[in-house]
């Protein structure tokens, strides 16, 4: 897992990457990694991302203009770590999740879209009335306000 500890604000300090190849990685000055066999990366992503970390991780947070977690103070955040069986089964889930609500997120300007049509489509519809030999037609009056004398 590598960890990004600098950032312009809180929210993004931390932002966690998993790393799930098979190569090694290398960090920069700005990031951490965090290795441990007893956790699946993907599930700590998530986990970084849960409420009792952020929590956490805001205890942990100096600076103002420029916001930092030393990993020294990164590694004391209590991570909770169930069996890999149960970690795979919060992976599973949450992945099922994340794939439901991108797809609807993508199809939501689509929705959107097709609404609008129906709607101008039926408001048309409705709004087309025969029209009858000899029928009066409305005739609309504009006043021109400013001209007119009191």
């Amino acid at each position: 897992m590598i960890f990004a500890i600098t950032s312009e604000n809180i929210e993004d300090v931390c932002t966690p990457l998993a790393w799930e190849g098979e190569q090694p990685v290398a960090t920069g000055g700005h990031s951490c990694a965090y290795v441990t066999e007893s956790i699946i990366p993907r599930y700590l992503a998530y986990l970084a991302t849960a409420q009792d970390f952020q929590i956490s991780k805001r205890k942990a947070v100096k600076g103002a203009k420029v916001i930092e977690v030393a990993p020294v103070d990164l590694a004391r955040v209590e991570i909770p770590a169930p069996s890999i069986a149960t970690q795979r089964k919060v992976v599973d889930i949450l992945d099922r999740f994340d794939s439901l609500t991108a797809s609807l997120t993508d199809d939501l300007p689509a929705e959107i879209e097709a609404r609008n049509q129906q709607y101008e489509y039926y408001r048309d519809r409705l709004l087309d009335f025969p029209r009858k030999a000899g029928a009066t037609r409305s005739m609309f009056c504009i006043l021109d306000i400013g001209s007119m004398s009191t």
